[in-house]
């Protein structure tokens, strides 16, 4: 399998890719597309599909956590992600005055359903384009699941967490589906071979 998914993004990269964001014609929708990859793992179709309703409370505030819903879920695998502050500030620019409703990334152009809801392929391509354009080689759509997975995955047990949470949190159904996300650190490696 290696070679084969998408590269996980660097520190460094990520930070290159929130700064360019600010260039584009949409900048604050797509700093929101970005952060719901790299800050809450989800899938192109999960950006796509992803409503006001299951980020907002019942009296229109931004929740604390995402109640992503069978229905705009893979293999409907609907899940509760806890809200990375970022995403939430990010969210709450492009949140509408009033009660929001509707898709929360939206394209400039009416889809099918008389909605404003980019397509799945729509994000797929906007990422692929967006990495190019900087140069990131081997990135891709799911460039930030991998990394959000990634980075849960060596964080987890200082939270007194498990594997098992970053599971649920990707919405896999197995352990051994989240396990061939993560991406090994040669660093690591090599400090746990001086301790042995």
């Amino acid at each position: 399998m290696a070679g084969k998914q998408a590269k996980v993004l660097t520190e460094t990269q990520l930070a290159r890719a929130l700064a360019a964001v600010k260039k584009g014609r949409w900048p604050d929708r797509d700093r929101a597309m970005l952060l719901l990859s790299v800050k809450a793992g989800l899938r192109a179709g999960e950006i796509a599909k992803l409503t006001w309703d299951m980020v907002l409370t019942a009296d229109g505030r931004l929740s604390d956590r995402i109640e992503l819903h069978d229905k705009a879920a893979k293999k409907r695998s609907g899940r509760t992600i806890p809200m990375h502050k970022d995403l939430q500030r990010a969210l709450a620019a492009v949140k509408p005055r009033g009660m929001a409703s509707g898709p929360i990334i939206r394209s400039e152009r009416l889809s099918a359903d008389g909605s404003y809801a980019m397509r799945p392929t729509s994000v797929v391509n906007w990422f692929h384009n967006f990495y190019g354009e900087l140069g990131f080689k081997g990135c891709s759509s799911h460039s930030g699941r991998r990394t959000f997975i990634t980075r849960a995955a060596k964080l987890v047990f200082k939270a007194g967490g498990s594997l098992r949470d970053v599971q649920q949190l990707a919405g896999h159904r197995s352990i051994e589906q989240t396990q061939s996300y993560i991406e090994g650190d040669g660093l690591a490696k090599r400090r746990l071979m001086a301790l042995l």
